[in-house]
């Protein structure tokens, strides 16, 4: 039995309907809902890191290739946080590269707010922080929901850095955005970067209030003083006011 076989025979044994069918709603599987049509065994997310470190260090590109071609959410998981893991230990030989195309080729697969957040800063924030980062803007751009959201999260690596500047330009893209995912990540983002620059993020978001979205405007200001939060959130009732 080959290592591809053997994963799945794992995730099989550890799947549970009940959980399933709690994950389908969690991760919104109805029709016309951003997970729709997505497939789960019903596999705790520690049972899926555990398999994947067990399997890391032997699988191949087509095993976890075939991996994050499945239908079924639990083994993409799983795929990409084997490719994390190969990612990371390439990194001491200068080989990730290959890991980085890995991920670019099927970045089609990252296709829900889980998969998209164990990855995209880990993978490509990493891999281009030292590089032109040009590919962050055209998916922030992009009509693809998960794209959009492996932009701004990506960032999370060069918040980590101090460095702000791509997260405060895609963050701008984001203040049309649509969708309550993206408006949830990019608050989230700008919180964790007020925690290392706290003057710059609280003068972007004064500046920008007005025209943020509520529930991205909640979440960057969740940690400051509740003086800060009601000046902040008075700028966005003001704009609601003028523009009735």
């Amino acid at each position: 039995m080959n290592d591809l076989d053997k994963i799945l025979s794992e995730l099989k044994s550890l799947a549970n309907k009940e959980k399933a069918a709690i994950l389908s709603r969690f991760f919104k599987t109805g029709k016309g809902e951003y997970g729709e049509g997505d497939l789960f065994l019903g596999i705790t997310v520690p049972d899926q890191r555990k398999l994947a470190k067990k399997y890391a260090a032997s699988a191949s590109k087509a095993t976890i290739t075939s991996l994050l071609n499945s239908p079924i959410h639990e083994c993409r998981l799983t795929g990409i946080l084997m490719l994390c893991m190969k990612f990371n230990s390439s990194r001491k030989n200068h080989e990730e590269k290959q890991w980085v195309d890995l991920y670019l080729k099927r970045i089609n697969c990252i296709n829900n707010w889980d998969l998209v957040d164990s990855s995209a800063h880990i993978i490509l924030g990493r891999w281009l922080e030292d590089k032109e980062r040009g590919i962050l803007y055209k998916y922030a751009n992009d009509d693809s929901l998960w794209k959009n959201r492996i932009a701004i999260i990506t960032t999370l690596h060069f918040i980590k850095n101090k460095d702000i500047k791509d997260l405060l330009k895609i963050s701008k893209i984001m203040l049309s955005h649509q969708h309550d995912l993206i408006h949830k990540a990019t608050g989230w983002m700008l919180r964790e970067a007020w925690k290392r620059k706290p003057v710059e993020i609280e003068n972007f978001i004064a500046e920008n209030a007005s025209n943020m979205p509520r529930t991205m405007l909640r979440y960057a200001i969740e940690k400051m003083s509740p003086k800060k939060r009601a000046t902040l959130m008075q700028v966005k009732q003001q704009k609601r006011t003028l523009t009735k």
